[in-house]
């Protein structure tokens, strides 16, 4: 198979950016579905949205977890349930959303769950419960809203992963796993939108004071064997929101607003957070020499400078 070098680095580095919309007050006046909206990074992005003059359908399993938002913002917050892990609970969430809202302009598959576990101990249907969560639901309402953002000519669908989508904790196997998933499907669907005017961004927060770490479940089966390998991990997790250094949810909120207002090109994959950065930039360095060691491991050393003149040289004048 012959790939194009351009899909390449379409899939890798940037998006298209779509045109302004227009009939919605310019940047203003826009309809977002943004999922997992109880609390956290979802909430603090309705509250933003809203503030800015957006209109949002929000989810969350119980919509009495959002009643404090369509209460603060009553004309503007318009409150579903859904089950991610159900195909009709969120064929009816899109439906309710386009309806209510006159269409859909900005997707954000946000809603997830933890599982702390070694490979060892997450069973099948743990597994399967965390990637129907972080992967398949996002795909399923992605596959959903994007005949009605092709139909209207633009849109915007940001995936929210994690800097674990690029890099792997220990002890977060499953989680881990399903950022990665999320990842994998933005970068082949970001090509694939590009044509019709639908700008995809995966934002990649790092560590910010949410409920994911004290939420998180544990697997069901304990083996005490990686208790000294994952104990730090799991006890930072639980600690998460109390950590002096951990961002708040506001701070990712009002950059994700910056992303979807952005005038010009973005990039595909953008880390919220100054550990985030941090976190990645170790990831390429330590990427970078697995690569090159794989590289002598299968190919040998470089060959010296010299040798190598010798052969361009032999090559022009075979004698």
């Amino acid at each position: 198979m012959t790939v194009d070098r351009r899909t390449v680095t379409m899939a890798v580095t940037t998006t298209s950016h779509p045109e302004r919309l227009t009939g919605h007050g310019g940047t203003m006046g826009r309809r977002w579905l943004v999922t997992g909206c109880s609390s956290g990074l979802g909430h603090a992005l309705a509250t933003a949205a809203a503030r800015a003059g957006d209109a949002l359908a929000v989810t969350a399993r119980k919509t009495a977890d959002l009643e404090d938002l369509a209460a603060a913002w009553p004309g503007r917050i318009v409150p579903i349930p859904l089950e991610l892990r159900d195909a009709a609970s969120c064929e009816e969430a899109v439906r309710t959303a386009a309806d209510r809202l006159g269409g859909i302009d900005i997707l954000v598959n946000n809603a997830g769950i933890g599982l702390f576990g070694a490979v060892e101990e997450v069973s099948d249907a743990e597994l399967r419960d965390q990637l129907e969560t972080l992967a398949v639901g996002p795909w399923r309402l992605t596959r959903l809203v994007l005949p009605l953002m092709r139909a209207q000519g633009h849109g915007h669908i940001v995936n929210v992963s994690s800097v674990v989508g690029r890099i792997a904790f220990p002890g977060l196997a499953a989680y881990v796993a399903g950022k990665h998933a999320l990842e994998g499907m933005s970068q082949a669907l970001a090509v694939e939108a590009a044509p019709h005017n639908i700008r995809v961004t995966v934002v990649e927060p790092g560590m910010f004071a949410t409920r994911y770490g004290t939420s998180m479940a544990q697997a069901h089966r304990r083996i005490p064997a990686y208790d000294a390998t994952n104990r730090e991990m799991l006890e930072g997790a639980r600690g998460l929101a109390e950590h002096p250094e951990t961002g708040r949810p506001e701070d990712f909120a009002a950059r994700v607003l910056d992303i979807v207002g952005a005038k010009d090109p973005t990039p595909l994959r953008i880390p919220v957070g100054d550990d985030a950065y941090g976190y990645l930039e170790l990831a390429e360095q330590a990427s970078r020499d697995e690569f090159a060691a794989a590289r002598i491991l299968t190919q040998g050393p470089p060959a010296p400078a010299a040798d190598l003149t010798a052969g361009r040289a032999a090559a022009v004048d075979p004698g």
